[in-house]
Parts: structure tokens; sequence; C-alpha cells
């Protein structure tokens, strides 16, 4: 992404602001990720709530409509993977670390209430991507929010990462999935 120039800078405060507007709701209409950027933060009623609640819809929808077919376990690894989009597309909208997390759980959760038994699949391709995106939930607990947070989270991540060494898989990654959200001392 480029970085603005000082000459860009100071023509863009010799437009008028009527040629400002007109030039940001250009802007928005090409760039949905701009247009909601600029509703999360010109908009009073568009929260970090209402954020989450489309997200997680989008999540849904996407496991929903998009895991069908006859190869069940590629087309969940796909989306996933799109979900995994999906979350960090509302991270860099909101800017906020804890609806990053939130949205990672809501995800895990909804792959464990529904689609455990893809986990012993001959491929593993579904398994690997959950157990990386309980390995990075993990990570970004520690790193990103408040002490004070970590111990809401780990009840329901350590539940995931038990199931994960449950199977036998496990054994097979080529990365460490920690046991339990370890807290430091």
């Amino acid at each position: 992404m480029p970085v603005p120039s000082a000459e860009f800078k100071r023509a863009l405060k010799r437009l008028s602001d009527k040629e400002k507007e007109a030039l940001l709701l250009r802007a928005a209409r090409r760039d949905a990720e701009l247009y909601d950027t600029l509703s999360f933060e010109l908009l009073p009623d568009v929260t970090t709530e209402t954020v989450f609640e489309q997200a997680s819809d989008q999540i849904h929808e996407l496991f929903a409509v998009g895991a069908t077919g006859r190869l069940l376990n590629r087309s969940l690894t796909k989306a996933l993977g799109k979900a995994t989009k999906e979350v960090a597309r509302a991270r860099r909208i909101t800017k906020d670390k804890r609806l990053e997390v939130d949205l990672n759980l809501y995800t895990l959760r909804h792959i464990f209430e529904n689609y455990t038994g893809q986990f012993e699949s001959v491929y593993a391709g579904f398994y690997t991507s959950t157990a990386r995106l309980a390995a990075r939930t993990a990570q970004l607990i520690l790193q990103n929010l408040h002490e004070d947070l970590w111990l809401e989270y780990k009840p329901e991540l350590d539940d995931f990462l038990q199931q994960l060494h449950a199977r036998t898989k496990s054994r097979s990654l080529k990365f460490e999935l920690p046991r339990e959200l370890e807290l430091p001392d």
C-alpha cells in the first residue's frame, strides 16, 4: 500500500469540501472494505457489536453454503480459509484485536458443534487448518489481550485444544499445538 507523499497531501488540502466529498464517495463505492471502515468510523449505529454480528453471520453462511458436496473435507477447508479472511477483514475495519479473538472462537465453536466428524477423514487438511486456528487464537490471546481477559477465554480454548489433541492426527502436525492456554506466572 503506497504511503501518501507530501505533494499528495498538499494537493488534497487544496481541494474544496465538495471535491473531497465526491472523491471519498467514489473511493468508497469502489472498495467495500473502505466503505465498511468509513461506516464504522463515521456512523454512530455501526459498532464493534454490529461488525461482530455481520462477520459471524458471514462465517455461518460460509460453512452452511460452502461446506457441501462430495469432497466435504476440502470444502470445509476452503470455508475455514474464507472464514479466516473474514475475521481478518473485521479486524482491519475495527482495529479491535479482541474482536479477532471472539470471531476466531466463534468459528471454532461452530466447527466443534457441527463438523468434528470430518477430523477423522483420510484427508488431514480440515483438521490441520482447525488446529492452526486454535493455536493462533491461543497466541493472540496471550499477545494482544489484557491479562484480566485471559481467564475468560481459557476454559473454552482449553476444551478445543484437548479435543484436537484427542485425535490421532495431532501427532502428525508439523507445528506445535499447545495442550492448553498456558498463562505466564
